[in-house]
């Protein structure tokens, strides 16, 4: 299990509630979840994987440059590390790789198919909660620290929850540089769709979070009076994933009991869309230098590369 039964059950419990019932994203990701992560990645709809890798197949070459020799890597969220590759390709010996993910079992997984690729590269997996205080010591003293945060993942916090996490992890983790995706604000039916793939892969993602409560918490969800829902919120310029209630109905978690109204949601993610200046403005609030920053040609997904405003010591 990735999380202790009582974090999970604490957590689930607290934000069940809320006025607004909620669920933290990052349980989403056991290993069911992880896997269905993965299949939304290759949907048609869902673009933000293969515009990333295209952006960074045609940028990766001068990152490389930049970082030089002995590089340490640092990949927060990494999941199956697929995005790595290339940058652990283009980088001149790399001395270290440390994929840190919430999801034991995918991690693992993961890192077992990816040693046999970099046979010389020591590959140290750190089973952890980024949202929290991870400290991981330096193995090579010479080269520099860069920390790798792909797929837009920092569009899942709230505005000022990204300024503590940027400026957490300058502290945290004492890096030199931090390559950083992120989503761009575009056309609404297109967050949409990507959102709502037509296979349904999305909302059994979604959906994953009661089967998770169910079976680990001892929950009562019927399942198939719930749906999924995700809609693009254009004030807050962020899509928000729902699951609704069907019906009027009870539900409980144990002894615990929570009533739901038709049509009433739990909210379980946000999704911020940024552009290239409210990005800027937003990392230069937590102590971050955006260095330079790479789109594709339709403009719908961003890379960055920052360092600290105050230079790190290696």
């Amino acid at each position: 299990m990735n999380h202790t039964t009582n974090e999970f059950r604490s957590s689930v419990v607290s934000g069940l509630s809320e006025t607004q019932k909620t669920i933290n994203c990052k349980f989403f990701y056991d290993e069911v979840g992880s896997e269905l992560f993965e299949k939304i990645c290759k949907t048609h709809e869902y673009y933000i994987t293969r515009t990333e890798t295209q952006i960074l197949t045609s940028c990766v070459s001068k990152i490389a440059k930049m970082i030089g020799e002995n590089a340490e890597v640092i990949e927060l969220g990494s999941g199956s590390s697929s995005k790595t590759r290339l940058v652990l390709h283009a980088l001149n010996k790399p001395c270290s790789y440390n994929p840190v993910d919430i999801s034991s079992e995918y991690l693992m997984r993961a890192v077992t198919e990816l040693q046999p690729e970099f046979p010389k590269l020591v590959i140290s997996p750190v089973v952890a909660d980024f949202t929290k205080t991870v400290h991981i010591s330096r193995r090579c003293g010479q080269g520099y620290r860069l920390l790798f945060f792909p797929g837009s993942t920092i569009g899942n916090f709230m505005p000022e929850e990204s300024i503590s996490f940027l400026s957490r992890m300058i502290n945290d983790l004492n890096p030199s540089y931090f390559l950083i995706g992120f989503d761009l604000i575009k056309d609404k039916k297109i967050l949409e769709s990507a959102y709502n793939d037509a296979s349904g892969i999305t909302a059994q993602f979604n959906m994953n979070l009661l089967r998770r409560i169910n079976i680990e918490l001892d929950g009562t969800f019927d399942i198939s009076q719930f749906r999924h829902d995700a809609h693009y919120n254009q004030i807050e310029n962020r899509v928000e994933m729902h699951i609704v209630s069907l019906k009027a109905q009870r539900v409980s978690i144990g002894k615990v009991e929570f009533n739901f109204r038709a049509g009433e949601s739990i909210h379980t993610e946000n999704s911020y869309k940024y552009s290239c200046d409210s990005f800027k403005g937003l990392v230069a609030e937590a102590g971050w230098c955006m260095e330079r920053v790479w789109m594709d040609e339709d403009n719908y997904f961003a890379v960055a590369l920052l360092a600290p405003a105050q230079p790190q010591s290696n």
